[in-house]
């Protein structure tokens, strides 16, 4: 993935506030509503995020109203941005291991 792509896409408004607000999994429609995007951004943005595995889709869950609702969580705890007089550097540090092992064992459990 080149970095500039990635940068542009951690760039786009509303990118870095949803990075921040998955944390723990949230659906489009939460996003939008806390966040204050439209619906149709928030959604774009997901997919952009998604794209470039700063953003995974957690689970499918059901509402109260038995539809199925995506939720997403960040794969990510920390990017970094370097410029140098030669070249842009993007260091992404990823969710631990360990943390995403436990978050499904987590949800095995749940769904038992």
């Amino acid at each position: 993935m080149a970095s500039a792509e990635l940068l542009q896409t951690l760039g786009n408004k509303y990118s870095a506030e949803i990075l921040d607000a998955t944390d723990e999994p949230r659906s489009a429609q939460e996003l939008s509503d806390e966040l204050e995007i439209p619906i149709a951004t928030c959604y774009r943005r997901i997919d952009e995020l998604t794209e470039h595995d700063l953003l995974e889709l957690h689970d499918n869950i059901l509402s109260d109203d038995r539809r199925r609702i995506k939720v997403y969580r960040r794969n990510v705890d920390a990017v970094c941005v370097e410029f140098d007089d030669e070249e842009l550097t993007i260091d992404v540090d990823e969710r631990s291991e360990v943390t995403n092992k436990l978050d499904k064992a987590w949800r095995t459990l749940s769904e038992g």
